[in-house]
C-alpha cells in the first residue's frame, strides 16, 4: 500500500537551507530596531493633538505594525540584547500598546511549537473565516491573556503583573491629564488590540492547510517594505531565529532552491500580474 505523502514535506525540505549566517545581531542593530515605532508614535500624537484624524489614524496603524515587529523580535530574542534586555523591550511595548506583551510571548512561542493543535490559542484565528475572526477580535486578547496567566507559570504571571501595572499607569496619566492625544492613543490601541487576530494572525495563516506550508508569504519588494517585512511569515516559521530585517534574504534563498514550492495562492496579497519573481528585489526588501 502506497505511503501517504507527508503534509509537512515542503517545510521539512526548506528547513535544510543554510540560515545561521543570517542570525547574528549587534546591540546597535537592535537599538535601531527599537527606533522604528517612534516616528509613527510621535506623528500620531502630534496629529491627534491638532485633530488631524486622517493623519493620526494611519500613523497609529503604522505604529502598531512596527511595534508588533519589535515585539516579535523581542519574543524570539532577535535584537542582540540579553534576556533581561528583551524583557525590558516587552515591558516598554506593553506600556505603549496596552495589554501584556509577555502574554503575547507565551502564546506566540506555543504557536510555533504546537501549531495547529488545541494548545495553539494564537493560531486558531487562522482557521476562522475573515468575518468570524473580526467578530471574535475583541475576545482574542482576553483569551490569550487568560491562557498565558493560567498556563504560563509564576515567572510569566509576574511579568504580566508588571505589564498590567504599566497599563494602569498609562491609563491614569491619560485620564488625569485629559490630554487629547493620550486619550486618542488609548482608544486607538484598544481598537488595534481587537483587530490583532485579523491583522497579525489571520492574514498570514488563513487557508494554508492544504498547501503543506505553515504560513503565507509575499513576493513584492514594495509590499514587503511597506509592511516592514511582516508578510514574510512563512520564512519566519521556517527559521524563527532569523531577524525580520533579513527575511528577504531568506526568501531569496527559498526561491532559488524551491522554484515551484510556493504557489501564488500562498501570497498574503496575491498579485496576478507579478507572475515572475525577481530574487534581487526580494532580497533587497529588508526594510
Amino acid at each position: 500500500m502506497a505511503k501517504a505523502p507527508d503534509p509537512q514535506a515542503p517545510m521539512a525540505a526548506m528547513r535544510k537551507l543554510p540560515w545561521r549566517d543570517l542570525t547574528p545581531m549587534t546591540q546597535r542593530e537592535g537599538l535601531i530596531e527599537c527606533l522604528h515605532p517612534l516616528p509613527w508614535l510621535g506623528a500620531s500624537w502630534v496629529a491627534a493633538s491638532y485633530g488631524w484624524w486622517l493623519v493620526a489614524l494611519p500613523a497609529s496603524f503604522l505604529f502598531f505594525l512596527t511595534a508588533l515587529r519589535l515585539n516579535h523580535e523581542a519574543v524570539h530574542g532577535n535584537l542582540g540584547f540579553s534576556p533581561r534586555g528583551h524583557r525590558r523591550v516587552l515591558h516598554g511595548l506593553s506600556l505603549l500598546m496596552l495589554g501584556s506583551n509577555h502574554s503575547v510571548a507565551y502564546n506566540h512561542l506555543k504557536h510555533h511549537s504546537r501549531i495547529g493543535t488545541p494548545e495553539d490559542i494564537e493560531g486558531k484565528c487562522g482557521r476562522m473565516s475573515a468575518l468570524r475572526v473580526l467578530a471574535y477580535g475583541p475576545a482574542f486578547p482576553i483569551e490569550t491573556h487568560a491562557n498565558a496567566w493560567r498556563h504560563g507559570g509564576s515567572a510569566v504571571r509576574r511579568r504580566m503583573a508588571v505589564d498590567a501595572g504599566l497599563n494602569v499607569a498609562m491609563v491614569a496619566v491619560a485620564v488625569a491629564s485629559g490630554a487629547a492625544f493620550l486619550l486618542y492613543h488609548l482608544a486607538a490601541m484598544l481598537v488595534a488590540q481587537c483587530l490583532t487576530g485579523f491583522f497579525a494572525v489571520w492574514i498570514t495563516h488563513h487557508d494554508v492547510e492544504d498547501s503543506g506550508l505553515d504560513a503565507r508569504t509575499q513576493r513584492s519588494a514594495l509590499i514587503n517594505c511597506l509592511s516592514y517585512n511582516m508578510f514574510l511569515h512563512l520564512e519566519h516559521h521556517l527559521f524563527p531565529a532569523v531577524p525580520v530585517k533579513r527575511l528577504g534574504m531568506l526568501a531569496a534563498r527559498i526561491d532559488a532552491e524551491f522554484v515551484a514550492a510556493i504557489p501564488p495562492v500562498s501570497m498574503v496579497l496575491p498579485l496576478p500580474w507579478a507572475k515572475a519573481r525577481n530574487i534581487d528585489n526580494i532580497q533587497s526588501s529588508g526594510c
